[in-house]
């Protein structure tokens, strides 16, 4: 059983360059960017831990599968 937590979601990315650099956290990948008006209105993706949790929570599943070895 899966526990639905950032850490195992589809959405969580630690391996963005941008990603914090707190060793738990990630960034959540489901909604756009939110601009942040003080930050010269560029756009951020909320920062979460591993614990997080929150309603749009998917299973990681392997985003680039390949064929089967013969």
């Amino acid at each position: 059983m899966t526990t639905c937590a950032c850490g195992n979601c589809q959405f969580f990315d630690d391996k963005a360059p941008s990603a914090p650099a707190k060793e738990d956290a990630g960034l959540c990948r489901f909604n756009p960017p939110i601009s942040q008006p003080a930050r010269d209105d560029r756009g951020l993706w909320p920062v979460v831990e591993e614990r997080d949790w929150c309603g749009h929570f998917a299973a990681k599943v392997e985003r680039f599968m390949r064929p089967p070895a013969e």
